[in-house]
């Protein structure tokens, strides 16, 4: 896989990442079905999805060559990206859909 795709896959799995908290009732996205769900299960998860995405850039950073270290500003930047890139899914949970629509 060349650096052109890798970069457009993590992109990829970030954009799906940071929403399916916001699409799924379930804990964890496999525990039982909370309706509603709270708030700190629903940012607990798009916590846990952002490391995984991280995990999965750093892992094809690996794979095509040396990893490089990152400073502060990298895992802020990513971070601020992530939570940018779960606003639609937000946007549909909390304002399109209302917040306690069974």
């Amino acid at each position: 896989m060349d650096s052109e795709a890798a970069v457009w896959l993590v992109l990829l799995t970030a954009a799906v990442a940071a929403n399916l908290p916001y699409f799924s009732h379930r804990l964890l996205l496999v525990g039982p079905v909370r309706r509603p769900k709270a708030v700190g299960w629903r940012l607990a998860e798009l916590a846990i999805l952002a490391c995984l995405t991280l995990a999965l850039g750093f892992a094809l950073e690996a794979r095509i060559g040396q990893r490089h270290p990152q400073g502060w500003e990298f895992y802020g930047a990513a971070i601020c990206l992530f939570i940018t890139l779960g606003f639609p899914g937000f946007v549909w949970c909390y304002l399109r859909r209302g917040r306690h629509e069974a």
